[in-house]
């Protein structure tokens, strides 16, 4: 996959140019957390601050330099981009309430898409200075080392991972997904970042990661970091998930299939409108 990659105005590779959007994005996140300027209200529970969108003009600049005959679908400012053809997908700062607040778990997101097929991924974490990232076909690094998904086995020996996201009826059916599988889990974890959530689970610190009200920007690196790990990640219906999907389920492959066993007999997602794939 790397030698049909595209190569930069100025001779870089996709990968490349992805760790200088995410140097810039760094530099600016840890400028301004702690001392958040305005925060705007974008619903119940989704925010934006200025933060957002300093980074998503300094990673716009580094793109349209580098590559500008690529589109850009972006959270700020181009969320309706789509593309058949080369597609960056960005998230300036993914879990921005708890960046707004203080709490530091968030991270810097961007994938480069062949339409709706990413193929390159780079997810990072500011504070702790951690990279995720991943080549189509050349496997998942973390700060440049090999890593993979663990080796569970079953849900009940996994540290599971939901997210609630924005929409009260996805978010309902994932708590009463919970209950159901609760307390048949070794413990739960909700973190409020899904880019850190399909990361983590790439880099084997929890073994099952559901989510069920996406946007493309939160999930197109992820999707490659769970594969090229050798994890498995579909949508809520158990196909192959793709950036535009909804909802998804990320998991080594054996925690996966137990997964859906388990929730089919819970009777999810069924009809639920809110878990849309």
């Amino acid at each position: 996959m790397s030698d049909l990659l595209p190569v930069s105005a100025t001779g870089k590779t996709p990968l490349d140019v992805a760790r200088a959007c995410g140097a810039a994005a760094r530099r600016l996140i840890l400028d301004g957390y702690g001392r958040v300027g305005s925060v705007g209200i974008k619903g119940r529970g989704n925010v934006v601050t200025d933060t957002d969108f300093a980074v998503e003009a300094a990673v716009r600049d580094i793109l349209r330099a580098e590559y500008p005959d690529h589109a850009i679908l972006s959270e700020e400012t181009a969320a309706e981009t789509r593309s058949d053809g080369w597609m960056w997908v960005v998230d300036p700062v993914d879990g921005t309430k708890n960046f707004s607040r203080g709490i530091p778990h968030f991270c810097f997101t961007i994938a480069l898409c062949r339409g709706a097929d990413p193929v390159v991924a780079l997810t990072l974490h500011p504070l702790l200075d951690e990279e995720y990232a991943a080549v189509a076909g050349a496997g998942f690094t973390v700060n440049g080392r090999r890593a993979t998904v663990t080796a569970c086995q079953s849900v009940r020996e996994a540290v599971v991972s939901v997210d609630l996201g924005y929409d009260e009826v996805a978010g309902s059916s994932q708590l009463d997904l919970v209950r159901g599988l609760f307390p048949g889990m070794q413990s739960l974890r909700i973190s409020g970042s899904a880019a850190l959530g399909t990361a983590y689970l790439a880099a084997g610190k929890w073994d099952l990661f559901i989510h069920g009200d996406l946007q493309p920007w939160d999930v197109a690196a992820g999707l490659l970091l769970v594969r090229e790990a050798g994890g498995v990640v579909t949508n809520h219906r158990g196909e192959v998930a793709s950036i535009f999907d909804r909802g998804i389920v990320a998991a080594p492959p054996a925690v996966h299939a137990d997964f859906f066993r388990l929730a089919t007999a819970l009777g999810w997602p069924g009809s639920n409108p809110g878990q849309r794939s």
